[in-house]
């Protein structure tokens, strides 16, 4: 073993006969190793978090939603099972659905709402979407061409106080001309089932109708809105888009998820940057602690490093000394953190039931959330990140105090001792 790996670890450990200056200046060390172990568990449980809240929001979003859309720049799509069979053709889509979708108003007993009425072929939308999965009462098969059944968010029910088997009345925006005036066109539909997805943009907002039932009431004839798509990878959307553009004419338009909700993912995206900011802070005082540490180890060292200046130790071998030293510290809080923070992140599932238990108060409300647990997901890029900056603090940090150390003038330092 080399000496200044020797003199490294014997300079770190704690002495059980250390006294006074040496005792304070291990429980700086102590301090020092616990404050970057807690950075970076909070640093892997927090970004756990923020990754299993996006995916979580990506699958609830994309299972009412799509992948991506086909639509036309005239609101109408004339030749839909065309352009179906055409996208159907690519790899990388796997199912697509037609769909005529508007807004239009809801009433039912004094209560109206507006809401998107999106009219589905029940086989065709359950190969796209997740709403059989969503369903509290009823399913999609229940929708009926001609039968004028309804399928409503659950906010939306609510907020009209209807329940299955009721009739709410459904307010189109075109209109009936006539010599007298232009009459609404007003058409009564029978509540069959509700659905809760989680996002409150779509159970507040949006009820499904049978395509055919649609085509009816908005007057699209045979025509559709758009064509949804479902792919074998959501983040190949972008390029796939960019692939089935070729294969279509300049009135036809073609968007994915990463544009239609492109605000919101990029909020999130900048929320965990900004939680990884805030909490990298921590982790760099705790490192910084390394200074105090070293610079307090340099001073008590003099005399020691005075002696191993004239038996030949180089200037090089003393800094590696101290920066050994700092190391030591930085890498043990390191494995302690990361240890513990994938150990709770992976284990929230029982940490949070048991915090609220032992202080008997609510950490995670369902009723808001509308998720049964906090989500979690431990990437292994974040882990290797979180882990290689706190590293490189932890050694910048050791930098200073080691160079004092090289520069430590012999002759001076052995002169009052």
């Amino acid at each position: 073993m080399p000496y200044e790996t020797l003199i490294g670890l014997r300079y770190t450990r704690s002495r059980k006969r250390a006294q006074g200056r040496n005792r304070f200046i291990s429980f700086i060390s102590l301090v020092s190793m616990l404050g970057i172990a807690l950075g970076v568990a909070a640093l892997i449980t927090v970004l756990s978090v923020m990754n299993g809240f996006q995916e979580e929001l990506r699958n609830r979003i994309l299972g009412v939603a799509s992948h991506a859309q086909i639509t036309s720049v005239t609101g109408q799509l004339a030749n839909w099972q065309q352009v179906a069979q055409t996208a159907a053709g690519n790899p990388h889509v796997l199912a697509t659905a037609p769909f005529v979708q508007a807004q239009s108003m809801l009433s039912f007993d004094q209560n109206v709402r507006g809401a998107l009425i999106r009219g589905v072929l029940p086989t065709e939308e359950d190969r796209v979407a997740d709403f059989d999965r969503d369903m509290k009462v009823g399913s999609l098969s229940d929708l009926k061409p001609g039968g004028f059944g309804m399928i409503l968010g659950k906010e939306l029910a609510q907020a009209l106080r209807v329940g299955v088997g009721d009739k709410v009345t459904l307010i189109a925006p075109q209109g009936l001309v006539t010599p007298a005036a232009v009459l609404p066109r007003i058409k009564q539909f029978t509540v069959v089932g509700i659905f809760e997805a989680g996002m409150f943009e779509f159970d507040s907002g949006l009820a499904l109708i049978h395509m055919r039932d649609a085509q009816v009431m908005f007057r699209t004839a045979d025509n559709v809105s758009g064509v949804r798509l479902k792919l074998d990878d959501l983040f190949n959307a972008p390029r796939v888009v960019r692939q089935l553009a070729t294969e279509y004419g300049p009135d036809t338009l073609l968007t994915d998820w990463t544009r239609t909700h492109a605000n919101f993912f990029r909020a999130v995206a900048l929320e965990k940057k900004m939680m990884a900011i805030i909490l990298f802070l921590i982790v760099a005082v705790a490192a910084f602690n390394i200074v105090s540490t070293l610079v307090m180890a340099v001073q008590e060292k003099y005399a020691d490093i005075a002696i191993l200046r004239t038996l030949g130790a180089s200037p090089r071998s003393i800094m590696a000394i101290f920066i050994l030293q700092g190391g030591i510290i930085g890498i043990v809080g390191l494995l302690v953190g990361v240890i513990g923070g994938i150990a709770l992140a992976t284990n929230l599932d029982v940490v949070i039931p048991a915090l609220e238990h032992l202080l008997g108060t609510t950490l995670w409300n369902k009723e808001i959330y509308y998720i049964n647990e906090m989500p979690s997901q431990v990437l292994a890029s974040d882990v290797i990140g979180i882990t290689s900056t706190s590293f490189i603090l932890t050694l910048l940090a050791t930098l200073y105090p080691s160079w004092r150390a090289a520069r430590v003038n012999p002759a001076e330092a052995l002169r009052y001792e």
